[in-house]
């Protein structure tokens, strides 16, 4: 993929990726500033929509690069999140290549070994400890969703293992990241990160990649840490595929329910 003057992207297969935005780039006004107070036009409000409607965690990529100059333009983008009192608490680290491979390649032999497996500990809850409805009923259902999709049966216990296990290799995509934070920060700076994260979801959806967010990683904060020699007062927040999503791949359609906004949304005059 690459960039031309105009600020449009094109992929390698020719396609390109329009930006709704004069230049590929927000109006900015006389002085550099981007226009806070504008309009936005109906393009401009579609495609910020169709960002976010079409962001799905997809679960196998295409082997086809991702120039660093489009990485940087996303997490420089990620980066507007807002965050309290402006710390910008994350810490991205991103991974190619070899540097990539070596950590997949520790975390996949450990993962396959039964008893170093239950020496590594997740860095914190992610769930509950004790589940309820509504919140087990939808856990369940995507994940039979997504057997049901790639032909797994609900006794077939190894071909879920082996499933799973594809966390670890970033399903294949070509880029990995991973999130760290400063573990003096608290609950506040963790509703920052997940606005960062989301922004760079958005971002990677407006440029035509997919993503998938990842908790699995946590567990494996040890050998993350000693891979990318991380300080002791960074905490493993979540990993993250990016890339260019497999059509062909049956994982790749899996479609989510949402609640009706009955469900969660309150309005008090």
């Amino acid at each position: 993929m690459g960039r031309d003057p105009s600020g449009r992207f094109w992929q390698a297969d020719g396609h390109v990726i329009i930006s709704p935005w004069p230049g590929g780039r927000a109006p900015v006004d006389k002085d550099g500033f981007v226009d806070l107070f504008g309009l936005p036009t109906a393009p401009q409000t579609a495609a910020v929509d169709a960002a976010i409607a079409s962001r799905r965690s997809m679960r196998a990529f295409l082997p086809t690069p991702v120039p660093q100059a489009l990485l940087e333009d996303i997490l420089g983008l990620a980066a507007r999140a807002p965050s309290g009192t402006n710390i910008q608490p994350w810490q991205v680290h991103v991974l190619t290549g070899a540097a990539k491979d070596r950590l997949c390649d520790r975390i996949c032999a450990i993962y396959e070994n039964p008893a170093e497996l239950a020496q590594h500990e997740r860095e914190y809850d992610y769930y509950p400890k004790e589940w309820t409805s509504p919140y087990i009923d939808r856990r369940r259902k995507v994940g039979w969703d997504l057997y049901k999709l790639l032909g797994i049966a609900k006794a077939d216990k190894e071909a879920m293992h082996r499933q799973h296990g594809r966390n670890y290799r970033f399903f294949d995509a070509p880029v990995g990241l991973l999130f760290s934070i400063d573990r003096i920060l608290e609950q506040g700076s963790w509703l920052d990160y997940g606005m960062f994260l989301q922004n760079l979801m958005i971002a990677a959806r407006a440029r035509g990649l997919h993503t998938c967010p990842q908790a699995a990683f946590t567990q494996f904060h040890r050998v993350i840490a000693e891979e990318l020699c991380l300080r002791p007062d960074q905490a493993i927040v979540c990993g993250m595929a990016l890339g260019y999503a497999d059509p062909e791949a049956v994982e790749n359609h899996l479609e989510t329910e949402r609640a009706d906004l009955g469900e969660f949304v309150t309005f008090h005059d």
